[in-house]
């Protein structure tokens, strides 16, 4: 199917330049030796992104992105959901803009799809270093 989808719920839709975005979100997957299936991009406020995070993964917390791996063989499949209040916050405490941050939740999302992790440490710099040289290509 080779599909990735961008949908806004009940926020303006930030995402610019839907083509560019999905070519580049391909060719990281490819860079990892996978394709995408079908990949869904979901943004939401932090109310309704903090209801999927008390549901599934039991954090009360807002948070800027939650990963969900649909992957049943053949190709990366899952959803990334979103928040575009978080991402608009971070852009503004990291002091980038919107468009910069929203791809790097967008870009972190994936490498999440495709084997990376954050949980230690190291594993963050690892993740915030692959992240800095995706968005450097996009650029």
């Amino acid at each position: 199917m080779d599909v990735i989808t961008f949908k806004a719920i009940d926020v303006q839709d930030p995402v610019r330049d839907k083509r560019k975005l999905r070519h580049w979100l391909h060719a990281v997957a490819r860079d990892h030796g996978h394709r995408i299936q079908e990949l869904n991009y979901v943004l939401m406020d932090d109310e309704a992104l903090l209801g999927y995070n008390r549901l599934y993964l039991g954090h009360d917390e807002y948070t800027d992105v939650i990963t969900f791996d649909g992957n049943v063989g053949g190709g990366i499949t899952g959803d990334v959901l979103m928040s575009v209040d978080r991402i608009r916050e971070n852009a503004k405490g990291f002091g980038v803009s919107l468009q910069d941050e929203l791809r790097r939740v967008m870009v972190h999302g994936l490498l999440h799809l495709l084997g990376h992790g954050d949980r230690t440490r190291a594993d963050k710099a690892a993740m915030r270093a692959t992240e800095d040289r995706y968005l450097a290509r996009l650029r």
